[in-house]
């Protein structure tokens, strides 16, 4: 009678672990397909270089926006398949373009938009009977909301330099340059420095044990059901059938990109309720004995220092996030695949959706996969299989959940600095402030780049 359950249990696990494999090999493959942010990255930092060149002292300039920020944007856009080009990054080609030929091959498609079609049809008439450059001038007034195409729009066509320059506009984009490039640099310094002094106190043998970790009295095979049966099977492949169609629903009176938040805000938060569940049931069935104590030790009582320590932690594992980051493109390329949230952040400029996106990936995704995978499965796995192995199986399944090849690695590396900061403090509310604090931090610099 008692071997009929945990035969059925391991069957269940089993089966899940199977399908799981299939569903992450099929999402990583598919990632493949999907965009990567990064060329847009890429253009974002060199238009705000270029933008913001002019009002840079000329002993720095070169270390922020380099030598020529005007070429390093032109060889940016060259890159770009001129298919796969927005009509606005066609006509910053143009502007930059010298060759004639390739001019009007960028130009020989009829633009959708009102304003960048009389601008085309402005170009056209520069490079076939050479209007005069106050006409042309006076076309691209209209711009003016597009600063960097207004610049160069205003500057090919013999615009005088001071006629084209808009002081507000690049001193707004020194603000931003700043904040892009010298923030993440300074605590990529200070991130350095603790791991260096972290290193240091552990050589000296001088750091304080690591606290005890509770876990829930349940076996490595209720973490497969709940992991693999709970969040990738029910959680990723189940749920969004049944969610989009509820999304949709609800969102059929609300127009885009408002619309497409609200769905994501809906999808993830059915994707939580199957784990959820299968968590509850697993931890309903235990004997009030077995339950005493608080097994996932949320240290709300100590916030203060449990959001200095996720600050510290963020900080040491961002300088071998970026060092992981760096060497999985040197080596393999830009493989895609990136998160569509990342592509939404970028291209919305709705306060609302932006808003509900940052309170998605802010709170509710950290909150809910911290209590997963730090909360649940790390300590299971800690209690069963030991530190290194729980460390690095936890992480090695919080990045493949994310289905996403050229992510995968700088995820596993987030996902050990996490599972170090559940056991070194002995507390999983740090892990959920780190976790967020990682996220936020990304949200707010795609803000910064794409404003």
């Amino acid at each position: 009678m008692n071997k009929s359950p945990s035969r059925l249990k391991l069957l269940l696990a089993i089966f899940s672990l199977l399908l799981t494999i299939l569903i992450w090999q099929r999402g990583l493959q598919q990632s493949f397909d999907r965009p990567s942010v990064s060329p847009q990255l890429a253009l974002n930092q060199r238009e705000i270089g270029f933008l913001a060149a002019p009002s840079l002292p000329t002993t720095i300039r070169p270390l922020l926006v380099g030598e020529d920020p005007k070429l390093e944007l032109k060889q940016i856009l060259q890159e770009l398949p001129i298919d796969q080009m927005s009509n606005r990054e066609r006509l910053l080609l143009v502007a930059l373009e010298d060759s004639q030929d390739k001019r009007l091959a960028l130009l020989e498609e009829t633009f959708e938009e009102d304003e960048l079609e009389k601008v085309r049809k402005n170009f056209l008439e520069n490079l076939e009977r050479r209007t005069t450059s106050k006409v042309s001038i006076g076309t691209v007034e209209s711009l003016k909301i597009d600063p960097l195409l207004y610049r160069l729009s205003c500057l090919s066509t013999e615009g005088d330099v001071e006629i084209c320059f808009d002081r507000r506009v690049s001193r707004i984009n020194v603000l931003r340059l700043l904040l892009s490039q010298l923030i993440p640099l300074v605590a990529t310094l200070l991130g350095i420095f603790l791991l260096l002094w972290q290193a240091w106190i552990f050589f000296k043998k001088s750091s304080p044990p690591w606290p005890e970790i509770l876990a829930l009295p349940v076996s490595t095979i209720d973490m497969v059901i709940l992991v693999a049966g709970g969040f990738v099977v029910l959680g990723e492949l189940i749920t969004p059938l049944i969610a989009l169609p509820i999304g949709e629903v609800l969102t059929q009176a609300i127009s885009s990109p408002l619309k497409e938040s609200i769905k994501v805000l809906v999808g993830y938060i059915a994707m939580t309720i199957p784990p959820l569940f299968i968590l509850r049931k697993q931890i309903t069935s235990l004997s009030e004995n077995t339950l005493e104590g608080d097994f996932f030790q949320w240290g709300l009582s100590v916030f203060p220092k449990a959001a200095l320590e996720a600050m510290k932690g963020w900080l040491m594992v961002m300088p071998v996030v970026l060092l992981i980051s760096w060497l999985t493109t040197f080596f393999f390329g830009d493989p895609g695949g990136s998160n569509p949230l990342l592509e939404m952040v970028l291209s919305s400029r709705d306060f609302s959706a932006l808003a509900i996106l940052f309170f998605t990936t802010v709170f509710i995704a950290p909150l809910f996969e911290e209590f997963v995978f730090r909360g649940a499965l790390l300590p299971v796995l800690l209690k069963e299989q030991g530190r290194v192995i729980a460390i690095l199986v936890s992480a090695l399944i919080f990045a493949l959940a994310h289905l996403s090849v050229g992510e995968t690695p700088p995820l596993f590396v987030l996902g050990i600095g996490l599972a170090l900061m559940r056991l070194s403090t002995g507390r999983l509310l740090p892990c959920v402030l780190m976790h967020s604090l990682w996220n936020g931090v990304t949200f707010v610099n795609l803000l910064i780049l794409s404003a």
